[in-house]
């Protein structure tokens, strides 16, 4: 939970933290710079991006989290140009974590249904 304060704070200095400086994304070796440079990357694009637990299930050195991730972006995000239009999506993440922090970390999200909803036009 004090991960997802972090990311709700925008505190991206402090990951070191959380996360290892070697990790694995969705199974493919990575860093956390890498990690960091990603989430620097949404709250750019939007601003008031925000992580909502929904769910947590912990598992010996593993982590599942679903979440609720809402957001209006105020630049151009996943190709579509900002509108004033909001977008609400569930995340699924899983992590594992050795010395308490994430060694492996991999998240799911409908980039499918963010696009429908950035893209959606009003009727009338």
């Amino acid at each position: 939970m004090r991960y997802i304060a972090a990311l709700n704070a925008h505190e991206f200095d402090g990951m070191d933290e959380f996360v290892s400086e070697e990790v694995l994304l969705s199974g493919e070796p990575g860093t956390r710079d890498a990690v960091v440079e990603v989430l620097k990357g949404i709250v750019d694009a939007v601003p008031d991006f925000h992580w909502k637990v929904e769910e947590m299930l912990f598992d010996r050195d593993g982590i599942a989290v679903r979440l609720t991730n809402t957001g209006t972006p105020a630049k151009e995000w996943l190709g579509v140009k900002p509108s004033g239009a909001s977008c609400k999506t569930a995340e699924y993440a899983i992590y594992k974590v050795r010395d308490g922090r994430f060694i492996h970390m991999t998240n799911l999200h409908d980039s499918a249904a963010i696009f429908r909803q950035l893209t959606a036009r009003e009727d009338g």
